[in-house]
């Protein structure tokens, strides 16, 4: 490309280059910019210093004083991790002296107009030894303006030599110069200013100074908002007006991470009020019109429906927000048909919300699960642009990779949306760096017997901290103690936990059910009704297997062993939940293998078509890992060793069927569990009536796993 004879845009050609030619031995110099930095001055300083005459006029004497009058400039120090680091070599103060020095010359005037921001435009008049020149365009008298900043802006300048133009654009600068109606000497304020920015100033003040330049963003998003109608409206809300004030400071945090990241991770401790937050945020959007959509595991579905308008719940103490945000479970992301209450799934629009809540969202860890395709896919990426709240008080369950993937649903799966906004290039890099430092720590701490977290938190770095900081929001009961003290007298003290009191009573009173018996007995099972892929014959299908093995490092075949791993873990917390638990685990697999062998002789006899082979697990857990055998491309009946497949179903059955009639023999009378159980309800119920002051308390709250074990 040719270098442009008149186009300064900063890129090809900066503008500080031909002012600081055209400067040289100039007698006059007329400039018109909105703002003023030091920094700007710095850059012309020694062709400045010998213009004869110098006028200046702008838009703001106040922005003399800001180093970044326009928020463009990218801070003057890194967060790294050996501390805050200087981009440039600090000289504020030299260059304010020697900025003020020359300000303070009779060779330089200095004006601006009379109404704040009313002037915008930019021009740079010389008359030297070369003769007249001039630019009018877009660059601010800043160092970004100029072109000498890190980052420049793109400006679009046009360089002018023709006399006829010039002798107008001087005529149009000095008709505004002398009109003292419009216009009016500055140059005290200018000096002063200066003064102020050169001067020596109070650690505390350049303590605060350091605060907010390291939160400005943050600090100035929640200002916007909190003058707009949706926050107007949200402060006269019943559900705004029932929060604790950390809880308002997290929605308002909240909302500014989302305007600003797309996302937000709400991560504070159990207990903390995280739904009511949650709560909160979705009514600030719904007063802008906007549609949300909340995604909670099943299990707390009456919770989340229990506040929706449309559900008409008696004691819902939030009539009157009249929230309208659509509920959906996490399971429902695997259907493509049925209905979720009122919603038919098989005409349901995903794509058209504007934010969504994803409560436990720590069950979209896996990046390659067909429910965070879909989320990612069609809910976030597609449609209209959607923010994404994440609640979870255990973001991270195995690896740091859970948050990672977690974080791609604010950036859409790309790694490297937040390099503008948070200087981190890379989500990815960052992410596994981190983990393999906190594997290194790890085993460093278990080989010395003593875990230093001081080591781990200086090994990890300030970008992840940044990071984490930027994208989640995790408070303690110890911190809302700590910083809020005087919103604790309303609270009241959080309960103390007592230590737990663990025991171990026997699975069958009658001691013919030996536990460890059965954990063994469990960790021997086959399962081979979810594992079609090992009588496989078909050797196109075999092909496929060896392609994705080869190409992945991992194939259909591993993840059914690995499901089956899964399920005999299910088995072992069904058992440890009650042995009546177990019992109906037992009574569905075998009825399944029942079903399955049924379809095989059906279609031995050729009396059914083709079937498919794959069969589903129950779904007792939530996490999408556990339904792993639902593949893209299900195995058929005709493509398997059904002969050998056959007599492996059988021998598991037996197995199955065994144990099933050995555990169904703990009737509610031998369940030792339940019998401890019996005895505390019968110990508490005995206690005497006392007011509340007493020590005696007659009530007592049971959870447990599993829903039928609640009912048994």
């Amino acid at each position: 490309m040719t270098k442009p004879k008149y186009i300064l845009d900063n890129q090809t050609t900066a503008i500080a280059d031909f002012l600081q030619e055209h400067l040289a031995n100039a007698k006059t110099f007329r400039l018109v910019s909105a703002y003023f930095s030091i920094y700007g001055y710095e850059i012309l300083a020694d062709a400045l210093d010998h213009v004869d005459k110098v006028r200046f006029l702008f838009g703001d004497p106040a922005s003399v004083e800001d180093l970044d009058p326009s928020r463009k400039e990218p801070r003057s120090f890194n967060l790294t991790e050996r501390g805050l680091v200087p981009n440039y070599v600090l000289k504020q103060k030299f260059l304010a002296k020697q900025c003020a020095e020359w300000i303070a010359k009779n060779t330089v005037s200095i004006r601006a107009v009379c109404q704040s921001n009313f002037l915008h435009g930019k021009m740079y008049l010389t008359h030297s030894s070369l003769g007249k020149s001039g630019i009018v365009g877009s660059s601010n008298f800043t160092a970004r303006g100029l072109g000498r900043s890190h980052r420049p802006n793109v400006e679009i300048n046009l360089a002018v030599t023709d006399p006829e133009i010039l002798a107008e654009l001087q005529h149009w600068f000095d008709e505004l110069w002398n009109d003292k109606q419009r216009t009016q000497d500055v140059k005290r304020e200018v000096l002063d200013a200066l003064q102020r920015l050169g001067g020596d100033h109070a650690p505390e003040l350049v303590y605060f100074k350091t605060l907010y330049e390291l939160f400005r963003e943050d600090i100035e998003a929640r200002r916007e908002g909190d003058t707009s109608p949706a926050y107007l409206s949200l402060s006269e809300s019943a559900i705004w007006n029932t929060l604790y004030e950390f809880q308002k400071d997290g929605v308002k945090n909240i909302i500014a991470k989302m305007q600003q990241l797309n996302g937000c991770i709400l991560a504070d401790g159990v207990g903390l009020g995280k739904t009511y937050t949650a709560l909160a945020v979705i009514k600030y959007y719904e007063l802008r019109n906007e549609r949300v959509l909340v995604l909670c595991p099943r299990k707390l579905r009456e919770n989340w429906l229990f506040y929706q308008a449309s559900a008409g719940q008696i004691g819902n103490p939030f009539v009157q927000d009249r929230f309208g945000y659509t509920l959906l479970s996490h399971t429902d992301l695997s259907r493509d048909s049925g209905e979720a209450g009122v919603i038919d799934l098989a005409n349901f629009n995903w794509s058209d919300y504007d934010l969504v809540i994803i409560d436990e969202s720590h069950n979209f860890r896996n990046n390659d699960g067909k429910r965070y395709k879909r989320l990612l896919e069609e809910i976030i990426a597609q449609g209209t642009p959607t923010k994404v709240l994440m609640l979870s008080a255990t973001p991270v369950n195995t690896s740091l990779t859970d948050l990672r993937n977690q974080i791609y649903l604010m950036t859409e799966g790309r790694d490297d949306s937040f390099h503008r906004i948070l200087g981190i290039g890379n989500i990815r890099n960052l992410m596994v760096t981190a983990q393999r430092q906190f594997k290194e720590w790890e085993a460093n701490q278990t080989a010395n017997t003593h875990r230093d977290k001081s080591k781990l938190l200086e090994s990890l770095g300030s970008d992840f901290f940044r990071l984490l900081g930027a994208v989640s929001i995790s408070r303690s009961r110890r911190q809302i103690e700590r910083f809020y003290a005087a919103e604790m007298e309303r609270i009241g003290q959080f309960p103390a936990h007592e230590k737990p009191i663990n025991r171990h009573p026997v699975t069958d009173r009658h001691c013919q059910l030996s536990y460890s018996d059965l954990v063994e007995r469990i960790g021997q099972f086959s399962l081979s009704i979810y594992q079609p892929s090992a009588y496989l014959v078909d050797e196109k299908r075999k092909q496929e297997l060896d392609t994705e093995k080869r190409k992945h490092n991992f194939n259909q075949s591993d993840r059914e062993r690995f499901l089956i791993g899964m399920i005999r873990t299910n088995f072992l917390k069904r058992l440890e939940s009650s042995a009546h638990a177990l019992t109906l685990t037992l009574n569905r697999t075998i009825a399944k293998i029942d079903d399955l062998l049924k379809r095989i002789d059906q279609f031995q006899a050729g009396s059914v078509n083709n079937q498919q082979a794959d069969v589903l697990p129950d779904e007792d857990e939530e996490d999408e890992e556990f339904f792993i055998n639902r593949g893209r491309h299900p195995y058929r009946l005709q493509e398997l060793d059904l002969s050998r497949w056959k007599e492996d179903l059988l021998t598991d059955r037996a197995t199955l069927a065994s144990l099933h009639e050995q555990v169904a023999t703990v009737t509610p009378e031998r369940d030792g569990k339940l019998y401890e159980l019996q005895k505390d309800i019968r110990r508490k119920a005995t206690l005497p009536n006392v007011d509340l002051e007493g020590n005696a308390n007659r009530k007592m709250l049971i959870f447990t796993t599993f829903k039928d074990t609640a009912t048994y």
